[in-house]
């Protein structure tokens, strides 16, 4: 489990002394918690690694909005210390599809579905999501279906 990875590679950052990993760290298993105690009110996740990537994935998505950002304001050394965050963070999440093999789960569940057009995108995305979430960056594989669909 992805939880038992994020421990031990605290526990190996700890010892080693690097200062800025286990900061990095303690920020994803404070968000991880948090996730969690949002989710005590709802039904309990059927996956959790899902929920561990969903959280991770997020904050690798914020992280990028703010690396953009303080580019954009001169302020590099906030920049850098965002993008060794990202790094971190990056090292826990699964291997992603890369866009050819996410055409092909695209075409193979439009196959399945019977989808034909953008009526049936919210199917399409649910399916995807049911089958891939912890494979895949969903705002770009939305692009995607998007295109498969119009097209």
């Amino acid at each position: 489990m992805i939880r038992d990875d994020i421990k031990t590679a605290l526990v190996t950052a700890m010892k080693g002394g690097d200062k800025a990993t286990t900061a990095a760290i303690r920020l994803i298993q404070s968000e991880i918690k948090n996730r969690d105690i949002e989710l005590r009110t709802g039904s309990a996740p059927a996956d959790d690694d899902a929920v561990v990537v969903e959280v991770l994935q997020k904050m690798v998505k914020k992280r990028r909005e703010s690396i953009e950002l303080y580019v954009k304001g001169g302020r590099q050394e906030l920049a850098d210390a965002e993008a060794a965050e990202v790094a971190v963070i990056e090292r826990f999440l699964p291997q992603t599809l890369s866009d050819d093999e996410t055409r092909a789960a695209i075409e193979a569940i439009k196959g399945e579905l019977g989808a034909s057009g953008m009526k049936d995108m919210g199917r399409v995305m649910a399916e995807l999501k049911a089958r891939h979430a912890t494979q895949l960056d969903m705002s770009k594989a939305s692009a995607l279906v998007k295109a498969a669909l119009a097209g």
